[in-house]
């Protein structure tokens, strides 16, 4: 089957909490793998594409029922559906979005070499952002102040993309893909509040990026209705 990648690149700082913190360190963790290096679960990263074909989805359905209809069914078989049988799993299998592997295996070689430790690899790849909130006044409210790990801006994640089962119309599958892809700009904690901007992009097999040819196919699809 057909296999992508997902680019992402970090145009703000980034935090893609983990759920915890460390004591006397930060309130909440960024997800980081052993080796300290930080990445993005693929089920999240599924969910945030999910979250932008909903959006799609909505505003196609207002100019064309029909057609939406079909581009539902399309989303559905890429994404799948919530408590659906094995006959109704998604088509498409979002894995983790990691460092570039060539960055990650020369890191984890250091580590492993005792050259580095977890904590330094982490502690060069993000950064520690301190915020509070504030009263009607203006003044920082008593015990606020909450301290959050961030990956630094400029900082590239890829995730792979296989398209594991059989889908109807892979071409709208795709072009649809592409249009989740190009919609999706925030993630992470705080992303409507200025942190987690980015810019994804879709790769094929071959490294060259298929994302404006696909979505122009998913746009001249949807003008000629």
């Amino acid at each position: 089957m057909a296999n992508y990648v997902l680019r992402i690149h970090l145009k703000s700082d980034a935090a893609f909490g983990r759920g915890d913190g460390v004591a006397g360190l930060v309130d909440q963790e960024v997800e980081h793998d052993s080796y300290g290096l930080p990445f993005l679960r693929g089920r999240t990263l599924k969910g945030l594409l999910v979250e932008e074909a909903v959006n799609i989805l909505y505003a196609l359905e207002q100019q064309n029922q029909a057609k939406a209809r079909a581009y539902r069914e399309t989303a559905n078989q890429i994404f799948g559906q919530s408590g659906s049988s094995e006959k109704g799993a998604a088509a498409l299998r979002v894995g983790d979005a990691h460092l570039p592997l060539n960055l990650r295996v020369a890191l984890q070689n250091e580590v492993d070499a005792g050259r580095l430790t977890p904590e330094q690899i982490l502690a060069a790849l993000t950064d520690i952002r301190r915020q509070t909130a504030m009263d009607a006044t203006g003044k920082p409210e008593t015990h606020s102040l909450r301290s959050i790990r961030v990956i630094l801006r400029e900082t590239i994640l890829t995730a792979p993309l296989e398209f594991y089962r059989p889908i109807d119309n892979l071409n709208q599958a795709l072009g649809l893909l592409a249009a989740c892809v190009k919609a999706f700009r925030r993630a992470g904690t705080g992303r409507n509040r200025g942190t987690g901007r980015l810019k994804a992009s879709l790769y094929n097999e071959s490294g060259k990026d298929v994302t404006d040819t696909l979505f122009t196919q998913f746009k001249d699809e949807v003008m000629a209705l």
